[in-house]
């Protein structure tokens, strides 16, 4: 009688994080696919115990060894964390499967929305798949069907953003500025949210109250890294799908927070 195949071991790196939690519930949810799950965070969170698919597990630190034996690492963390330790976990013997934008307009890493490039991922010479940003993701199998018919020419996109989209830090900002503000007359006159809410991290702007039409950080182009970033996704993404005739097309972004 032949041997059961063994399922692969996945990493979640950045599993304490607020994507990560979702993940591991995720994982929980569906089916499963997968043999070990190693929960991988800064040293801060080792030892941490988190539950996934009704297993308690511990969280171990990130270093060279936490990728010892493990077949597939998604990575949710920060761009320059990915960028240093995507590359280790591949020389650990792990696919990379990366979240941030560190490798997203890599020539070498595939950029894979499953339902409209999933070829694309086979072909990855540095051993690392990315995926486009939320904006991207949300709107481009809709976006891929339409471009492979039609040919898209011209995208005008505006996105509203949950404070969620700034990680652990946007939610407990927000939920401290709501704090400061509840039970107030705030936002009846201009400003006056600004005279109670001091520090607005990690918000160029208090987000109690208010749309901030900004996300990410002021890029050399002179727009947002959120517009910038669903640019670059979107023409990188369909491209994939035919020659590549949308480079020179206008893709007008804006991206807020709410």
């Amino acid at each position: 009688m032949s041997k059961a195949k063994k399922k692969p071991s996945l990493a979640v790196v950045g599993a304490t994080g607020a994507v990560g939690t979702v993940m591991l519930s995720i994982l929980s949810e569906r089916k499963d696919v997968w043999g070990e799950i190693r929960l991988i965070a800064s040293a801060r969170s080792a030892g941490k115990k988190l539950v996934c698919r009704g297993q308690e597990l511990t969280v171990v630190a990130l270093s060279p060894e936490a990728f010892d034996g493990i077949d597939v690492a998604m990575f949710d963390v920060p761009d320059e964390i990915s960028a240093k330790w995507a590359p280790i976990a591949v020389s650990r013997g792990a696919i990379v499967v990366d979240n941030s934008g560190a490798f997203r307009m890599d020539p070498k890493v595939p950029l894979v929305v499953p339902e409209v490039n999933p070829k694309a991922a086979k072909k990855r010479p540095k051993g690392i798949i990315s995926n486009p940003n939320c904006t991207t993701m949300s709107m481009i199998v809709a976006m891929g069907a339409l471009h492979k018919k039609f040919e898209l020419k011209e995208l005008v996109v505006a996105s509203y953003q949950a404070a969620s989209g700034a990680g652990q830090p946007g939610i407990d900002g927000l939920r401290d500025q709501i704090s400061k503000v509840a039970g107030t007359n705030a936002g009846e006159a201009t400003s006056d949210v600004r005279k109670i809410i001091k520090d607005s991290s990690p918000f160029p702007a208090p987000l109690a109250l208010n749309i901030i039409p900004w996300a990410g950080s002021l890029s050399e182009a002179g727009y947002t890294s959120e517009e910038q970033d669903s640019w670059n996704a979107k023409v990188k993404s369909l491209c994939h799908m035919r020659s590549c005739s949308c480079v020179n097309n206008t893709l007008t972004c804006c991206a807020c927070h709410i």
